[in-house]
């Protein structure tokens, strides 16, 4: 215990504070019993953002993430020069002095596209043929051809993408959305994780720090949500123990926690009883979220899912559950396309497990009108090599990668930027992760130069400080 706690609260202060604390509470439980119980749900709570200074044209954001890195090459990106060069040395103008990751110091040989592409929208844009189901909602995608990262390697390359540096310790962008627009929802966190893994067995970790809180305040961080079996663990009351006497667990540990806070001034105190009601709530609301027996026959066929199967497309049909209850930033992580080996296989299986299921996101947000405040971002953490791996898979490289977004005041129908005819490298409106960023919180209102957050004596920011610029060519 604090020791200035035991200085304050002597005996006599203790019994003559009691009431206003835990005294009051009793008294009050004997008058009216259901004053014990943990505290009704609220409206969301409110970010530090009071007012925006800009126009916002989402409310929500909901990020797919191919961990492991997706080959643009075989997925958005068509490049028949690479298919001719196929097999020929990769040309050194090319890779002289660059980055590479496996391949460094190997002999590079061009390695073309392993599927074909086809024609899709009213602009008749080439996409992967693997696609269809993609293909089939084009004109609301915009297709990003230009995207470059810092990062080389899985866990930097994912925390750049999902925190703007490679240093651990840096809050996730849904903490810092969050923590500046709070939640719509009452009895679900503002921010929540699902992940799933595909057939291919690449089941490479995706650490927790991803979506951390930082040094924000703790309450930011995202919440896990299990896709298959228990949605959170221990989420559950132990057998003989009621939702009543639970909800006077809480009330009373809450009273105590607001007492200890009243002497020592500390906000993850605060934290700590927001939290405690927050699981008391979710209790109720998680179960009923994540059972996805209750949708529609046509929305199931939709998405291509069964409940509970925790699969990519599941955790789709469970996002659009989440934007609809008032869930601020929902992000999804599908693992398994490190494709070092095998890329013509595992691009295949990769499609056959989300192609269908973005495009069922896509259509059932548009159908109960809600695309056009929801902010769709598909994105891996970096690009793959246009240089053979082994002979038939591809390298990280983080040059040239392609990403999607679609809804928010995102202008659909359109391809921004592109790369060289070798997709090597990003030559044209070239963009990098921190205008991702940038362009992500003008849409949600907020203007990315002034959003900050003291952090040891700088001014840090989501966008950084290396000069983020908003993509304003794809936005409505």
């Amino acid at each position: 215990m604090n020791p200035n706690l035991l200085t304050e609260l002597t005996r006599r202060a203790f019994l003559g504070r009691t009431t206003q604390g835990v005294g009051a509470l009793a008294l009050s439980s004997l008058l009216r019993p259901s004053a014990l119980q943990a505290s009704a749900p609220q409206p969301g709570a409110r970010g530090v953002l009071d007012s925006l200074p800009l126009r916002p044209k989402a409310k929500r954001v909901i990020w797919l993430t191919m961990a492991g890195g997706p080959s643009h090459l075989e997925t958005f990106d068509p490049k028949p020069k690479l298919a001719e060069m196929n097999g020929q040395p990769m040309p050194e103008s090319f890779t002289k002095g660059q980055q590479l990751a496996q391949l460094q110091g190997q002999k590079l040989m061009c390695f073309g596209p392993q599927h074909p592409f086809a024609k899709f929208g009213k602009s008749d844009t080439e996409i992967c043929a693997l696609f269809p189901h993609i293909g089939s909602v084009l004109d609301d995608i915009c297709l990003v051809r230009s995207m470059t990262t810092d990062a080389i390697n899985h866990d930097p390359a994912h925390m750049f993408m999902n925190t703007g540096s490679q240093i651990a310790g840096r809050p996730s962008m849904g903490s810092w959305i969050t923590y500046g627009l709070g939640s719509e929802s009452s009895d679900l966190p503002g921010f929540v994780v699902l992940t799933s893994l595909g057939r291919g067995g690449q089941n490479q970790p995706i650490a927790a720090r991803q979506w951390s809180s930082g040094f924000l305040p703790s309450k930011y961080q995202g919440v896990q949500l299990r896709g298959k079996g228990e949605a959170v663990l221990y989420l559950g009351n132990p057998g003989g123990v009621t939702r009543e006497r639970q909800g006077a667990d809480v009330a009373a540990i809450n009273a105590l926690n607001r007492q200890h806070d009243a002497f020592v001034h500390d906000p993850e105190i605060a934290t700590r009883i927001a939290q405690y009601e927050m699981a008391f709530q979710m209790q109720a609301s998680v179960p009923e979220l994540m059972d996805l027996s209750s949708e529609s026959a046509g929305t199931l066929e939709l998405y291509g899912c069964k409940p509970g199967d925790g699969s990519f497309a599941s955790n789709c049909l469970s996002a659009r559950r989440l934007a609809e209850r008032g869930v601020r930033f929902i992000q999804l992580y599908h693992k398994d396309w490190d494709h070092h080996g095998g890329v013509k296989d595992g691009i295949k299986l990769k499609a056959e497990e989300i192609d269908r299921a973005c495009m069922a996101l896509i259509t059932d947000l548009k159908q109960r009108g809600m695309l056009e405040d929801t902010l769709i971002v598909w994105a891996g953490e970096f690009g793959r090599t246009p240089m053979s791996q082994g002979g038939n898979g591809r390298d990280h490289h983080n040059k040239a990668m392609t990403i999607w977004m679609a809804g928010g005041g995102i202008r659909g129908g359109m391809v921004y930027g592109a790369t060289d005819d070798l997709g090597y490298a990003a030559v044209e409106n070239v963009t990098t992760v921190h205008d991702l960023h940038a362009t992500m919180l003008q849409q949600l209102g907020i203007a990315h130069q002034q959003f900050s957050f003291k952090f040891q004596g700088l001014d840090a920011r989501l966008s950084g400080v290396e000069g983020a610029k908003v993509i304003k060519a794809i936005l409505t």
